[in-house]
């Protein structure tokens, strides 16, 4: 049995535990353990000899070495300090010239690889449930290309879900890629659909900017004509935010038109909490036009990869005065509904699992 005093502290948290969050992308583990701080928690992850996702605490019970500075061996992980062998399940199995039969245990975390990506569950082991892990069409479906990265940005994760969830900042940290003076002008509606918050906005009759003729080339679309544009960000527990976005020839029907007549994606954005002034960032889009041209998709990462190193920047500066200046009060207007309901969203997963359980009735 593991310790209880490893169990996660909830007192002290500012994201849910109990949920989904992606700590890295499949392709970032294969023969070697990968150490990733994961909501204040260190983690290591490893395969398993059938190639499946293990992860435990990042704390050998020897000597508390990372265990991620060792290697894997045979489906086990050995730390690189002196030798001792940890198994799947958090527990010593071997060590040279001990019997570890009584050596203490480390957390295991659930795992869930699916969609390319590695997803844990922060909390209690017991708790988590695959039924909550969202369901991302883009990734099964043949209909749909994706290309992204990632990047590690030390600012707060509620931050990102600002950013992302108002985009009018596009008019001026984008200026050169996707913003436009159109994004100040339109108007945008925030709503509540189900256990999404949703911001979005539409305009028609309107230039593309430089990163959308660009893509609308790439769908064999001529690039010098007016089009409708719009962005639906969704957001949803514990943080992640999926963006609709696109443009279609004027007349076309807009984000209702056909495939032929527009370039259309899905801004993928899953951000997880490493400490409370740093996140990891997963970041791509998901799109349905030349899903063959893999040159497209390397085209579109790297735009999109200039453009999120854009917010890094903003974020991070933005950051360092929110600890310089703490007792300043900051202003909400119309604008950042979406963060504002998102936090709301977030802070009320937190208070449900820190709500004491309630005792049967006699």
């Amino acid at each position: 049995m593991i310790p209880s005093k490893q169990s996660p502290d909830r007192s002290a948290t500012t994201w849910p535990l109990h949920a989904w969050y992606v700590a890295a992308a499949s392709s970032e583990l294969a023969d070697r353990p990968l150490g990733r701080t994961i909501c204040a928690a260190p983690m290591v992850f490893f395969r398993n000899a059938e190639g499946q996702v293990t992860a435990l605490e990042d704390f050998c019970p020897h000597r508390g070495a990372p265990l991620s500075l060792g290697f894997v061996r045979d489906g086990e992980l050995v730390c690189g300090y002196h030798g001792l062998v940890m198994g799947c399940a958090g527990r010593a199995t071997s060590m040279p010239g001990q019997r570890v039969e009584k050596f203490a245990g480390v957390r295991r975390f659930a795992v869930i690889e699916r969609y390319g990506f590695i997803w844990v569950w922060p909390g209690d082991f017991e708790t988590a449930d695959p039924g909550k892990l969202h369901h991302l069409e883009w990734a099964e479906s043949p209909e749909w290309a994706y290309g992204g990265g990632y990047y590690h940005i030390n600012c707060d994760y509620r931050l990102m879900v600002d950013n992302l969830m108002d985009l009018t900042h596009e008019t001026y940290v984008h200026s050169t890629s996707i913003g436009q003076k159109e994004i100040d002008e339109a108007p945008v509606e925030t709503l509540i659909e189900g256990e999404q918050v949703v911001t979005r906005r539409f305009m028609d009759g309107i230039e593309a900017p430089p990163f959308w003729k660009m893509a609308l080339r790439g769908a064999g679309l001529p690039d010098d004509q007016p089009v409708d544009r719009w962005q639906i960000c969704r957001f949803t527990l514990p943080s992640h935010v999926l963006i609709e976005v696109g443009v279609a020839l004027q007349g076309k029907g807009g984000y209702h038109a056909e495939d032929r007549w527009k370039a259309s994606s899905t801004v993928v954005d899953f951000i997880t909490p490493e400490t409370e002034t740093s996140h990891h960032y997963f970041w791509g889009m998901a799109r349905r036009f030349a899903v063959a041209d893999t040159a497209l998709t390397d085209t579109i990462r790297t735009g999109q990869g200039t453009i999120f190193g854009e917010d890094l920047e903003m974020l991070e500066r933005q950051q360092a005065n929110l600890l310089r200046y703490p007792e300043r009060k900051l202003m909400k207007l119309n604008i950042d509904a979406g963060g504002v309901r998102s936090r709301l969203l977030i802070d009320r997963a937190i208070a449900a699992e820190r709500a004491p359980e309630v005792e049967p009735a006699a």
